[in-house]
């Protein structure tokens, strides 16, 4: 299944998951000045529940967070929409595991590791 194309003037849409608050707000500001439409929440659950709701294009995601990892609620939210773009956000070595695991359950996301400096990740969820 290919991914429609959006249209022209169409911010895509991006759910930004991040338990710290500092760093999901900062996130939005970044990729709503890079022109993306973005919104956060605290946790997998949440961004499992947004997604069901305004179906974004991306999930940008923090891997280490309670309630629900961020490669668990990104296997959830590819079950109901496959063209959803996965990037996880990492800054901790244990995410590795989480990662190999994943992929040995049939599953590949991008990662990009923490800090990430606003160009790099504006730069990174523009590629295709």
């Amino acid at each position: 299944m290919s991914k429609s194309p959006k249209k022209p003037n169409v911010p895509m849409r991006i759910i930004v998951a991040d338990d710290e608050l500092l760093i999901a707000t900062t996130l939005v500001e970044i990729l709503e000045i890079g022109g993306f439409d973005a919104e956060a929440v605290s946790d997998g659950v949440a961004a499992i529940e947004r997604a069901r709701t305004i179906r974004p294009d991306i999930l940008l995601s923090d891997v280490q967070m309670p309630n629900m990892n961020g490669i668990e609620a990104a296997k959830k939210i590819r079950g109901f929409l496959p063209n959803c773009r996965i990037v996880l956000l990492s800054g901790h070595v244990e995410t590795g595991d989480l990662l190999e695991q994943a992929r040995a359950e049939g599953h590949e996301f991008e990662i990009l590791t923490k800090p990430v400096y606003p160009e790099d990740l504006l730069s990174a969820l523009r590629k295709t």
